[in-house]
């Protein structure tokens, strides 16, 4: 596991330590402050990867805290906690920069979710620049740092500098231009990146799209053209959904691939052509085959090299950065400051299935920024097929009820979230007491008490 720094900023000692042991247990390297001027201390002498600090302490509360935070440049996520009456101030953390809040009393699994989320989407951030390097070298629109994309990268590049033509395959709104002028790009071909929808246009001009035609070819040809596989000169052409091309036009371009001349329609006359293609469908190419709809000479012909292009769901861990490159993408459109993606909102696009992948989420992403008039996109702006039933804080017989005090509230609480790391370290020991001890960083004396105090049996 990669060990993560965190720092807990809690006035509370028993608090301090019971958030301590847990993150310990997830494998994490802890440290304590009492509150904000401790904290702002500890991230003098030593950075950290996380931040989890509580509200209201005395000094130095959670919001002032994070305002030095941010005055001085530190990126450093930070996820506050708050009780219920302070939602608001919450809500000012978020604005803030906070990376998320937690709402006492809690469970400690909701924490370790939290805590979770924050640092994937923290090396997201950090994996970013990798992404930036890729893209001044010509990644084009790409962005993605799953390991999924690291493996379509690497094949990209492998692949690029062949001339072999090359065959992709995915779903509608993968991104299989994308992939295409990645490798158009990568390989150093000369000549344009020439893109043609064989599904967009007619029949009966899809062969002079490509090939062009001859003056009085057929009525309407007032004046010679060149097609696109001309055009190209020496590039690449991509032939986006190949097996919506008519089988008597697939002919002509087998004899094209094989031969490397074409004929422009109402011509005999034979143009040498240096062509690469790329084809691309969103059906399973050997299926159509079967199906009849793409001849089994031509697939040959194109699959010297087959690229699968990953469906979104499959890299999920790219959603925040690819939402938040349309977020910009779609506020500079509107000439306005970029909205903040709120929490529930991004936990609605991370369990969404994408049925339309990417552009699917450009989409719900374009549609949230222009209803968007506040400064955080939420759930409420996107339609109700991402709703989905968020996972309600379990109740607990020890929990408070929102009319104790709050002391008592917070006393309650914290003895919620004792007994829960006792349970779990007996759990985890086999009911070992002097191992589950140690697991608690107490004497076995001390469980022992807490045990009793707790009316817990051990067994």
């Amino acid at each position: 596991m990669n060990v993560k720094r965190i720092l807990v900023v809690d006035n509370e000692a028993k608090m301090r330590r019971i958030l301590e042991l847990s993150l310990k247990h997830m494998g994490h390297h802890v440290e304590q402050a009492a509150d904000g001027v401790e904290a702002l201390a500890a991230i003098e002498s030593g950075s950290f990867d996380l931040v989890l600090t509580d509200l209201r302490m005395p000094r130095m509360d959670g919001i002032a805290l994070l305002n030095a935070l941010r005055e001085r440049g530190d990126d450093v996520p930070v996820i506050v906690l708050t009780a219920y009456g302070t939602i608001e101030t919450a809500v000012a953390a978020m604005k803030l920069g906070a990376a998320d809040y937690i709402i006492r009393p809690f469970e400690m699994d909701t924490m370790e979710l939290a805590v979770t989320r924050v640092l994937a989407m923290q090396a997201v951030q950090r994996e970013n620049r990798f992404l930036k390097d890729e893209l001044s070298r010509g990644w084009g629109e790409f962005i993605g740092i799953s390991r999924p994309m690291q493996e379509l990268y690497r094949l990209i590049q492998q692949v690029a500098p062949a001339r072999s033509n090359i065959f992709i395959v995915g779903e509608t709104g993968t991104g299989k231009e994308l992939v295409a002028r990645a490798l158009h790009q990568a390989s150093g071909r000369s000549g344009l990146f020439v893109p043609i929808n064989c599904a967009a246009i007619p029949a009966e001009l899809l062969e002079s799209e490509l090939f062009g035609h001859a003056k009085g070819a057929f009525t309407g040809a007032v004046r010679e053209r060149i097609g696109k596989c001309e055009l190209s000169g020496g590039g690449t052409i991509f032939l986006d959904e190949i097996t919506e091309m008519p089988l008597a036009l697939q002919a002509k371009l087998l004899r094209v691939l094989q031969e490397g001349t074409i004929e422009r329609l109402g011509s005999n006359a034979a143009i040498e052509v240096d062509l690469r293609v790329i084809a691309a469908t969103n059906r399973d190419p050997a299926q159509a085959v079967d199906a009849g709809a793409l001849r089994r000479d031509l697939y040959f012909r194109l699959n010297v090299v087959r690229i699968d292009v990953p469906l979104l769901r499959e890299r999920a861990g790219d959603i925040p950065l690819l939402a938040d490159q349309f977020l910009q993408k779609y506020s500079r459109e509107l000439g306005r400051r970029a909205p903040r993606l709120g929490p529930e909102a991004l936990r609605r696009l991370e369990g969404y299935a994408w049925p339309g992948n990417v552009r699917e989420l450009e989409n719900l992403i374009e549609r949230a920024v222009v209803l968007c008039t506040g400064e955080e996109i939420t759930a409420g702006h996107f339609p109700a097929e991402l709703a989905r039933p968020v996972e309600a804080v379990r109740s607990n017989d020890a929990l408070p009820s929102g009319d104790m005090p709050a002391s008592l509230s917070m006393k309650v609480h914290v003895e919620a979230l004792e007994r829960q790391l006792i349970e779990e370290a007996l759990k985890r020991s086999g009911n070992n007491k002097a191992a589950a001890a140690r697991a608690l960083e107490i004497s076995e004396r001390a469980l022992w008490y807490k045990l009793k105090r707790q009316d817990l049996q051990g067994g």
